[in-house]
């Protein structure tokens, strides 16, 4: 393999025009992961605006880009997926049939280990080195929004029945009930992230949003459009106000799901499952193929999932004292907490005791 790196600004034109093609085309060809917006040029070029150690490996194979690796990395040689901790996709970019040896990757980026959370489906390179695999459910609009409706009234006759039942009730207690997929106006998606703010700290979570890189990195999405890639910002209105608003990336076809909240006031109306249903529609008639709506056990994800995706976490290493440190350091963290998310005896206490602290966090009792 013919393996060159750069920092983000390095980037040729042509190669940025290659890697939107290889995920363009990727459905075509069997690959229809590589089609999330979390794995886009646009998405790599962004964080690398907003954190240091951002790089890109280009695989050429006769002169051409056969294959695109965004990652992170420090001066020691750790590295991360890019955006770890807030990117609901990972993996190497790359054409049909491309096949790569991951420690030869590792060891052209100057990396003693790599890790992920989120390393999508046909990473064979990467998926031998995997600790755990999680699903990621979508909602499927391929067919158009009337089919997938039909389909989780068959699956979910009480929930669909309740949540369309909330917004007619939303629509009578309030008039001028709109919905909006591309909101422009940024006042909306500083609502949001306060809105979000405030249920990372009611529920005892890490406010995400404290955080100055993912603030700037959501706003520097927000104003990111190109022809296959854009930040989009939906809304829920009722009498001019939003009461529900969702902040996602989409490609051609796929549109990621990211940053979901409403308003406490209006939640006897369910006005985030409303807007799913908003979102799912709009997408439908957008062409966009399926909503991924990412890692994490929600009951709101398995009431609006068609299906689900397979997503794995873990560490690929090369023999080096600083792949060893670091895996020592991390493994036994991320295997407590996926014991406690995966079994209710254990996450059910566990929640309690985050939203009690919450509200001792917020002043409430």
């Amino acid at each position: 393999m013919d393996i060159s790196v750069y920092r983000p600004g390095e980037l040729t034109a042509a190669d940025r025009t290659a890697w939107t093609a290889m995920q363009s085309k990727a459905h075509l060809n069997g690959s229809p992961e590589l089609a999330n917006p979390f794995l886009s040029p646009e998405f790599a070029l962004a964080v690398g605006r907003c954190r240091s150690g951002v790089r890109i490996a280009v695989v050429r194979e006769s002169g051409e880009p056969a294959a695109f690796f965004p990652y992170q990395r420090t001066a020691a040689g750790v590295g991360r997926a890019i955006g770890l901790g807030v990117s609901d996709a990972q993996g190497v970019v790359h054409r049909p049939g491309f096949t790569w040896d991951a420690r030869e990757l590792l060891r052209a980026c100057g990396l003693a280990v790599w890790e992920f959370d989120h390393l999508v489906e046909g990473q064979t390179g990467f998926r031998a080195e995997a600790t755990g695999s999680f699903p990621s459910p979508v909602m499927d609009v391929d067919q158009g929004y009337e089919v997938y409706l039909g389909q989780l009234r068959e699956r979910s006759p009480k929930f669909t029945r309740t949540t369309l039942a909330k917004e007619r009730k939303l629509g009578r207690d309030h008039p001028g009930v709109r919905y909006v997929h591309d909101e422009r106006d940024p006042a909306a998606l500083r609502t949001l992230m306060g809105w979000k703010s405030a249920q990372y700290r009611r529920t005892g979570r890490s406010d995400r949003f404290a955080q100055d890189w993912i603030t700037r990195l959501v706003e520097q999405l927000f104003h990111t459009r190109t022809e296959s890639f854009a930040g989009v910002l939906s809304v829920l209105y009722a009498e001019d106000k939003p009461i529900a608003a969702h902040f996602g990336l989409r490609t051609e076809r796929v549109l990621a799901c990211w940053f979901p909240a409403y308003d406490p006031a209006f939640s006897k109306y369910s006005p985030g499952l409303v807007l799913h249903l908003r979102m799912a529609e709009a997408a439908a008639a957008d062409g966009i193929a399926y909503l991924d709506l990412g890692r994490g056990q929600k009951e709101y994800k398995d009431s609006l999932k068609s299906r689900e995706l397979s997503v794995a976490e873990g560490w690929v290493t090369r023999r080096h004292p600083v792949a060893l440190g670091h895996r020592a350091r991390r493994a036994p963290v991320r295997a407590l907490r996926n014991v406690v998310v995966s079994r209710p005896e254990l996450f059910e206490p566990a929640d309690r005791l985050l939203k009690r602290v919450g509200k001792i966090r917020s002043g409430r009792k």
